[in-house]
């Protein structure tokens, strides 16, 4: 089985500005998780490893650079599901963890739960020894000014929702076993408490040998609603490939709810798509040694691996 890993960071609209950041983001984190997959390792581990890249990418609305609630304070959600055997670990409104998605790994691999929320989540992250991040470590320029510019008397708080960035991971490994990992900052300036799509299983991502493994973003309640991660499995259950029954379940959530979202999909057998119903969602995938990468819908460049490597390497030196 050749791995496949595809990665996102987030459906929405990207300002022009921001465009090379969150292309370059999504690359490096697919280049990141499938350089595991080469070397014999697993799905799980390729997921982690691509959505902490992003996490760690101030480009992204996951872990630095998560946007503010209501009160001005970060508070993050993320998922990591195994296809092998379903076993899932999430953690939602985290505030003072740099990397939610090693929490949820931790929550699925080290406890007898799935979700683990809020202060339970702090106490468990200090029980694992994870170091704590002051929260304000995690707010960047770019959050804060959105954040004060919510709270003018004439600001439109749909503005504040467009240009987000939750970021997720797909991948099948040597061994053909599927896995997903998805993170968020969430919803500008929502309530205290809010949790999206993302912590919830079959919503923000699903993974099932059987069948593949998907991530999704965008409007995170219009997500659960139609639990849009496993209702594109089930219609890959049904025969559909990975690009149709994306195109097929965000269709149907946006004649059902209204709903606008992208996902990221990989088939058990190594087939991919990655799809949106907004106007961009940065997104990267790996097979077979080449890359692909866009933005835009119909967008594609190609390069090859080593290619994309090199120019890494001369971008990091730079």
């Amino acid at each position: 089985m050749k791995p496949v890993i595809v990665v996102h960071g987030g459906a929405g609209r990207v300002f022009k500005e921001r465009e090379e950041g969150c292309r370059a983001g999504v690359v490096r984190a697919a280049l990141q998780g499938y350089a595991l997959l080469k070397q014999g390792g697993s799905a799980l581990d390729a997921v982690e490893e691509a959505v902490q890249s992003m996490e760690d990418d101030p480009h992204f609305n996951a872990g630095l650079g998560s946007v503010l609630n209501e009160k001005g304070e970060v508070e993050m959600d993320a998922i990591i599901m195994d296809g092998k055997n379903l076993d899932s670990g999430a953690v939602s409104a985290v505030k003072s963890v740099a990397n939610p998605i090693k929490l949820a790994r931790l929550v699925m691999e080290k406890t007898k739960h799935m979700l683990l929320t809020e202060t339970g989540a702090h106490l468990f992250a200090q029980a694992m020894g994870i170091p704590e991040t002051p929260g304000d470590k995690l707010i960047t320029k770019r959050s804060l000014e959105r954040w004060k510019k919510s709270l003018e008397a004439d600001s439109n708080p749909e503005e504040f929702q467009k240009d987000l960035g939750t970021v997720g991971a797909v991948a099948v490994d040597s061994e053909g076993n599927v896995a997903c990992a998805t993170s968020t900052g969430g919803l500008s300036n929502k309530l205290v408490g809010r949790v999206g799509d993302t912590a919830c299983i079959g919503s923000g991502g699903y993974a099932d040998n059987s069948s593949g493994a998907t991530s999704t973003t965008g409007h995170g309640e219009s997500i659960m609603k139609v639990v849009l991660a496993r209702l594109i499995l089930y219609h890959m259950e049904q025969g559909m490939s990975p690009e149709l029954a994306a195109d097929t379940a965000l269709d149907y959530m946006k004649t059902r709810v209204g709903g606008l979202g992208g996902v990221i999909v990989v088939s058990s057998s190594g087939e991919w798509a990655a799809r949106f119903s907004t106007k961009q969602m940065p997104w990267a995938t790996v097979k077979e040694d080449q890359l692909h990468y866009g933005i835009y819908a119909g967008e594609s460049h190609t390069k090859s691996v080593d290619e994309a490597l090199a120019s890494e390497s001369k971008r990091f030196q730079e």
